[in-house]
């Protein structure tokens, strides 16, 4: 295979690597926050189901991305994939929460203009609308669980030990639920812009089965974003943890579950498929945001106890950081194309 594949996929990498810097406290953050779990068991449990879910489940998202824009060149998806990188390593140097998902649609958007090719309104209205209903989503699931698990607590009469023993293991199994969401949701990020252009060949393993090439793909991106979850993702995870707002254990599991059932439910192809065979509406395969949907179910909570212990000058940067992303990633993505073509002659888009 030809090695220029592999340094243009570079890209890619830095922008999974990305991603697991800043996504795994999405998964974990809350419970290492609180104490509950320690940081090196949260980063190898998610990079072992991060893996599961990209592989397993990770084509229904990106399917979308590339009806958003069909980048057909390696050189156009390393530029996009690098634009959406750096925003993001920005983002994370200065400790927030980024969206990949806003940086990565940014970025295709950037690739639209510069190759003059149109942008489906209708496909980026259904994303755009995602950024918004992931959030309110995550909130409503939050405050519906939190207040069911503390009913339940009460109902048991549980031991404070024994409370702390069940609240540890279900945090390990929520944040394994919660990898696995986000590696089905979110590789589209990281490798979608590079399946029209891959020359990756599908391989069969023993005992294991038949992966085709788009699963090779994602298999290799969700090994960058595995080494930045191990790597990198202290930072953000202390923002989440305790920044935001302080949390009980139970909050913390509460908000684990509510943002790995969002991201679920935007990318599981067979419950759509489940919900359209009985003419139900069935949530839109997208790679929605779990930076936005674990906000939004600490916000849900804070809000349901009144709100006063919510960080709402740190909620207010946030949201600045997820408005600037896609304008950030866009603006970078077009300029870096234009000296890509013009400077290097490379072909960013056929």
């Amino acid at each position: 295979m030809d090695l220029s594949f592999f340094i243009f996929l570079s890209s890619g990498l830095f922008l999974g690597w990305s991603l697991g810097a800043s996504d795994a406290s999405n998964i974990f953050g809350t419970a290492v926050g609180t104490k509950m779990v320690k940081f090196n068991t949260a980063a190898i449990i998610a990079s072992i189901f991060i893996i599961i879910g990209a592989v397993e489940a990770g084509d229904g998202a990106s399917q979308t991305l590339g009806e958003l824009g069909s980048i057909n060149t390696l050189a156009g998806a390393f530029m996009a994939a690098l634009a959406a990188a750096l925003t993001i390593y920005w983002m994370v140097e200065l400790s927030m929460p980024i969206s990949t998902s806003q940086a990565i649609v940014g970025a295709i958007i950037g690739w639209n203009f510069f190759a003059s090719k149109p942008t489906d309104i209708a496909v980026l209205s259904k994303i755009v609308t995602t950024w918004v209903v992931c959030p309110v989503l995550a909130g409503i699931i939050a405050v519906v669980l939190y207040r069911l698990t503390i009913k339940s607590v009460k109902y048991f009469h549980l031991h404070l030990l024994r409370q702390d023993c069940y609240i540890r293991s279900g945090l390990i199994f929520a944040g394994a639920f919660g990898a696995y969401a986000l590696g089905a949701n979110n590789i589209a990020n990281v490798m979608g812009v590079f399946v029209q252009s891959s020359p990756l060949k599908g391989i069969t393993l023993p005992y294991v089965g038949v992966f085709n090439s788009t699963q090779v793909l994602f298999f290799i991106g969700a090994l960058a974003i595995s080494l930045g979850v191990a790597t990198y993702s202290k930072k953000v995870i202390n923002t989440v943890g305790n920044g935001v707002m302080r949390m009980s254990p139970i909050m913390a599991w509460v908000v684990v579950v509510s943002q790995g059932l969002v991201l679920f439910l935007f990318a599981s192809q067979e419950l759509q498929d489940f919900l359209y065979s009985y003419n139900l509406p069935a949530f839109p395969l997208v790679p929605v945001s779990s930076s936005q949907a674990v906000v939004g179910a600490v916000m849900g909570i804070g809000i349901y106890k009144g709100g006063r212990d919510i960080n709402w000058k740190l909620i207010s940067k946030i949201a600045m950081s997820w408005v600037a992303t896609p304008i950030i990633a866009a603006i970078i993505c077009y300029v870096s194309l234009f000296f890509l073509q013009n400077v290097f002659a490379l072909e960013v888009y056929k």
